[in-house]
């Protein structure tokens, strides 16, 4: 049976993307490779049939072998003429479109026919945001596509909710293809070894020229050993010195937004809470899939903190949240994230087990003087009474919850 037959349906992107099936815009859905944008398009086809059957479709995987030639938008434009007519309502799909020159040319000129329904992935965040921004401002909209939330997972690989699921899930991390496979280290390391390594040198070495691919590999290990950390390009800079690697800090900054376009990493930048800005230094990093993470540097009990807090960044981002690091005076808010004009507040513990971290944690919340959510995050919670109206809550509670 083909991959395509035994696609699970991802509700939440299928619902999102619904009222804008059949309308004039482009639909491009973002996300690092294997995270299952392809499937999407499979669910989003399957859907189009049923609802509008004299729609015809027509699917482009750019990266197959029949396809892998065409690499300009004069050859993808008479691809898509040959295969399609202007006078019919035809679905149009493209998988990973940044692998053509000038796609965003082709893309333009489709949108002008009312009758083509148009939707593309990509997995190159600069390159599809700056050529789309440019060329077809207005006219489409971006949806980005995150490995699976524990409540996916668990539907993905048919296990009920439990310690020993969440523990499976933050080991061996969210993609949709691990339900393919046992869930035994060897086997998973082994696939999560190849897809990064598929990222590292097709989306990041080949497609940037880099030269020095075995300091981008250190530089990726030393994120993830660093997960949640503060960082300046200048503090690892320095770090790299005293491994006898030298780079310019230009060429750190470089690097490291090279890793966040594969969308590989995610930075999470220093917000003022009370100055409503941007810091110009200091950010932290989270990996999209802490499977890849942990396959890189180990999965181990004093990496616990570290897999606590990249799992509530990809959480909330899974949720749909703009995620930054709070700054309040000389307070540290391990997240604020934004939605639709809300905003929640999160911190991060390993665990309550002192005074001292409680004053600090539920402290740090209690000084935001405003009436947005406010939790505090452990590895295993509390099920007692809140904390002044802070509640404590456990990872595997926070990764299923839908909304705050």
């Amino acid at each position: 049976m083909s991959e395509k037959n035994e696609v699970l349906v991802r509700n939440s992107y299928v619902e999102r993307v619904e009222p804008f099936i059949g309308k004039q815009i482009i639909k491009v859905f973002t996300g690092q490779r294997r995270v299952g944008k392809s499937c999407l398009l499979y669910q989003l086809m399957d859907k189009i049939k049923q609802t509008s059957p004299d729609t015809e479709l027509v699917y482009m995987n750019l990266e197959e072998y029949e396809l892998s030639k065409i690499v300009t938008d004069e050859q993808l434009h008479q691809y898509i003429a040959a295969n399609t007519s202007a006078e019919k309502k035809t679905a149009i799909f493209i998988d990973e479109i940044q692998n053509v020159s000038g796609f965003e040319k082709v893309l333009r000129s489709l949108l002008l026919n009312s009758n083509f329904d148009i939707y593309v992935t990509g997995s190159n965040a600069k390159m599809l945001s700056s050529e789309l921004a440019t060329y077809l401002s207005g006219r489409y909209v971006e949806i980005p596509v995150y490995s699976l939330s524990y409540i996916e997972f668990l539907d993905f690989h048919k296990i009920t909710d439990s310690p020993h699921s969440f523990e499976q899930y933050a080991r061996f991390g969210g993609l949709p293809f691990l339900r393919h496979l046992p869930l035994e280290e060897p086997v998973i390391n082994d696939y999560l070894k190849s897809v990064y390594s598929t990222i590292l040198f097709h989306d990041i070495t080949e497609r940037y020229q880099i030269r020095n691919a075995l300091f981008l590999e250190n530089l990726v290990k030393f994120l993830a050993d660093n997960v949640g950390s503060l960082f300046s390009a200048k503090n690892i800079c320095d770090y790299l010195k005293s491994q006898h690697s030298t780079l310019s800090v230009n060429q750190i900054q470089a690097y490291a937004s090279y890793l966040c376009n594969a969308f590989l990493l995610h930075n999470a930048r220093r917000y003022d809470l009370a100055g409503k800005r941007y810091f110009e230094v200091g950010e932290k990093y989270y990996f999209e899939d802490i499977g890849i993470r942990n396959v890189l540097v180990g999965y181990r009990p004093n990496d616990k903190g570290k897999v606590l807090e990249n799992l509530i960044f990809k959480h909330l981002k899974y949720l749909g949240y703009d995620v930054k690091v709070g700054s309040f005076g000389n307070l540290e808010i391990d997240f604020v994230a934004e939605k639709n004009n809300e905003r929640v507040y999160i911190q991060a513990a390993l665990a309550i087990d002192n005074e001292a971290t409680e004053l600090r944690e539920f402290g740090n919340l209690l000084k935001i003087n405003d009436n947005y959510p406010k939790y505090v995050v452990t590895w295993d919670g509390f099920n007692g009474n809140t904390h002044d109206g802070i509640a404590e809550l456990s990872v595997r509670q926070f990764c299923s919850m839908k909304e705050f």
